[in-house]
């Protein structure tokens, strides 16, 4: 507990306000013959203590189209005393690959964080660059403040009696939603499904959060495009309705019964009335629950370090032992295996440097021991009381690939979770796949349930300039960030709700006697 105090008493000195981008872009070059070109966005961060860009994120990919409006946010802290530099690159997709050599670069724009939040309106609009000779054209990139609402709606709509868009059947519709911003400026943040050849569609109940429908002001404009989809992109405006979050909580009732206008047609018409309406059929508020619910609840968190003890180069994994020098993947960093637990980090390093002297460093690198050796703990506490957090600290040669991932797919149904430190110079190729960001971890054609496991470079940490308190206080920040996000989808699918906090504490009162 000392560390994690440790830890928020120095994240608490430097202060980050969590802003959410959005991204669009308008005439990207087009790389495809017969169509237009599909674009993603990789958005990448440069490593901190060098010049090293280590890719942040992706945005879904658009088909066939030139300008497109991504729904897919960038959610990053913004310190205001740092410069944060950010690299945009474009590509267009031509096949499921995750690897970007394997699609059309498009082109890249180059800005910092406070570029973006200090722009009028947070707005920042650049020239993509990076093709020589060639026009790629402009990117825009908004930022906005998180509001901290945990809300979430869950809401259900249809429509009657839509325009006919389509010459030989009927519109294929489909709803785009989006949320006001301050300059007045409109940002989407949800797309429904498309209903295929019906002029009354029922869209399927989907859930979106209060902050990113209406960053928690229940009287922000939310606009609301009603679209015929067509296969080559350029998707039919039909009409278009205004409603807010305040009035569409009224629920189901004549309130939440919208005209779709079409403003050109209502322009050139007399007679216009509407292109049909779209109807609110349910409205249902959630909370959602934080990480610090659970722990508030009582959810104890257990943690397992894993030093690699081969010798490349708290369980110990890839030793030989004392007295008989047998070969162990999982044997008590004390020395206690009846009792192994260590008291706090210093404990660890005091267990660690005592092994050194009496193990021998040996092989191979085999994960999956110490991976199933919590798994099995985990395996016997899953009503969301506990929950497992191990540590692997490693060289990065790995020598049971498969088994590894074959343990990693069978521990994401355990609320477990795994942190992957590489040292040293060696190439992390493995350790990249078993993190699951790109592409989710597989075994025998199974997929993980859930991603469980975060992997980071500790080389990426190493600062130049002496600043260790910093450097270390990301790598730390790095380490965990995902945890809470694993923790919680363990317990979504589960169903696990957290525990009532208990009350506060209340002194008693001491009554005072006296005699007369």
């Amino acid at each position: 507990m000392a560390s994690v105090g440790d830890f928020n008493v120095l994240s608490s000195s430097i202060p980050a306000t969590k802003v959410e981008l959005s991204v669009s872009c308008r005439n990207l070059l087009d790389r495809d013959t017969f169509s237009k070109s599909d674009p993603i966005c990789v958005l990448y961060t440069q490593a901190i203590g060098n010049k090293e860009w280590r890719e942040f994120g992706r945005t879904e990919v658009i088909d066939n189209t030139l300008n497109p409006d991504f729904v897919r946010k960038f959610i990053m802290d913004y310190f205001f005393e740092e410069r944060e530099n950010l690299r945009f690159d474009f590509y267009d997709v031509d096949s499921k690959s995750p690897n970007l050599s394997k699609h059309d670069f498009l082109g890249q724009m180059f800005c910092t964080l406070g570029e973006i939040v200090g722009s009028q309106g947070s707005r920042l609009e650049k020239s993509i660059v990076g093709i020589p000779g060639k026009k790629c054209g402009t990117v825009i990139v908004t930022a906005e403040e998180l509001g901290c609402c945990r809300d979430s709606v869950l809401m259900q709509f249809c429509a009657n009696k839509l325009d006919k868009k389509d010459f030989f059947g009927k519109s294929d519709p489909f709803l785009v939603f989006h949320r006001s911003n301050e300059d007045g400026s409109f940002t989407i943040c949800h797309k429904t499904e498309v209903v295929k050849n019906t002029l009354n569609p029922v869209w399927q109940a989907f859930k979106i959060s209060v902050r990113a429908l209406c960053n928690g002001d229940y009287d922000r404009t939310i606009k609301v495009e009603v679209y015929d989809w067509d296969r080559d992109g350029s998707h039919d405006f039909i009409g278009e309705f205004t409603t807010s979050y305040r009035e569409l909580s009224r629920g189901q009732s004549q309130f939440n019964v919208y005209e779709v206008i079409n403003p050109k047609k209502k322009g050139k018409k007399k007679k216009y009335v509407n292109s049909g309406t779209v109807t609110l059929l349910s409205f249902l508020i959630e909370t959602e629950v934080s990480f610090l619910d659970y722990i508030k609840g009582g959810t104890q968190i257990n943690f397992t370090v894993a030093i690699d003890f081969t010798a490349s180069n708290a369980l110990g994994f890839g030793a030989r032992l004392p007295p008989d020098g047998r070969v162990s993947h999982e044997f008590a960093l004390n020395g206690n295996p009846q009792n192994p637990y260590c008291h706090g980090i210093d404990g660890v390093m005091e267990a660690y440097y005592r092994s050194l002297k009496s193990v021998q460093l040996y092989g191979p690198t085999n994960f999956a021991p110490v991976i199933n050796h919590v798994a099995r703990y985990a395996a016997s506490v899953k009503d969301g009381s506990q929950y497992f957090v191990l540590l692997i600290i490693t060289d990065g040669v790995i020598s049971d690939m498969a088994q590894t991932k074959e343990s990693i797919v069978n521990a994401s149904k355990l609320p477990m979770s795994i942190i992957i430190v590489g040292v040293g110079p060696a190439e992390f190729d493995a350790m990249e796949e078993l993190d699951g960001d790109v592409v989710r971890i597989s075994s025998r054609g199974k997929f993980a349930e859930r991603d469980i496991v975060q992997f980071v470079p500790f080389r990426d940490y190493i600062d130049r300039s002496g600043n260790h308190v910093l450097s270390m206080a990301r790598l730390a920040k790095d380490v965990l960030a995902e945890i809470p996000e694993q923790f919680l989808s363990y317990m979504r699918v589960r169903g696990i709700k957290p525990s009532p906090a208990p009350p506060p504490y209340t002194p008693p009162i001491h009554v005072l006697q006296t005699q007369i």
